[in-house]
């Protein structure tokens, strides 16, 4: 018996333009052809395109699938290396269906940054932004820390959303104001995480890339007020931490 393209297209469960393709890469070889111009696929065509789809199915490139139909000690390997992958696409896909159950539960935006989603609703897009940038930088580590600080963050709150307010042109006052706001909250953070003032060993890319990178970023996300705010709020925070250690020195130089 012998079956046109669309008869064994529909008999092997594929499509015209797959059988044409699979044939156009060399997997199949072209049938004789009828009198009318036609094409006619027998048995052996059938197997071949049988076995093809099966090897297709289990994920084997097409550019493999002629190696592993052969068979033989080249096949192992290929199939073994086809296993590793489908296992990291597996722990993708379950880990991106576990990301779309926390983005349903918290009613977080889609593309909130990775490990941040329970927070992300209460994040400005600036800060989302600049963590989508800081999960390429950093270490998933550091991340862990990022985001504890941030769920941490609750007294804070509405300084922040000042900060996400704030226009360019805000004044001196306001400033200065917001800066001793939040100087006590990164005080905290950098006693909590001291690697905050050293961050190279965390770093997933080189400490230049990461510098230019948010050198890049940072004026390009918040304007010249809030970047004002937060070197200010920086600096207080460092020379509390340096009036402490100096207390503390008092303190054990007395005892």
């Amino acid at each position: 018996m012998a079956w046109s393209t669309r008869e064994l297209a529909e008999l092997a469960g594929t499509t015209v333009n797959t059988i044409r393709h699979f044939e156009r890469v060399g997997l199949m070889a072209e049938p004789e052809r009828k009198y009318n111009g036609y094409k006619q696929y027998g048995v052996q065509e059938l197997v071949c395109l049988l076995r093809i789809l099966r090897l297709s199915g289990l994920g084997v490139p097409l550019a493999k699938i002629a190696v592993v139909s052969a068979g033989g000690q080249s096949a192992r390997p290929l199939l073994q290396e086809q296993s590793a992958e489908l296992a990291a696409r597996i722990g993708q896909m379950r880990q991106a269906r576990d990301d779309i159950a926390a983005i349903l539960l918290h009613d977080a935006p889609p593309d909130s940054p990775t490990g941040f989603v329970s927070v992300a609703s209460r994040l400005s897009e600036s800060d989302i932004s600049l963590l989508h940038i800081a999960n390429q930088l950093y270490d998933e580590e550091a991340m862990t820390d990022l985001r504890r600080m941030t769920e941490l963050e609750e007294n804070g709150g509405e300084v922040g959303k000042e900060i996400d307010t704030l226009p360019a042109d805000a004044d001196e006052v306001t400033r200065h104001r917001l800066a001793a706001r939040l100087a006590p909250t990164l005080v905290q953070h950098l006693v909590d995480y001291p690697w905050l003032a050293n961050p190279a060993k965390h770093l997933s890319k080189s400490e230049r890339v990461t510098r230019l990178t948010f050198a890049e970023a940072l004026p390009a996300l918040y304007n010249p007020a809030q970047l004002d705010v937060l070197a200010r709020a920086g600096q207080l925070a460092q020379e509390q931490m340096q009036d402490d250690d100096r207390m503390s020195d008092a303190v054990e130089r007395s005892a």
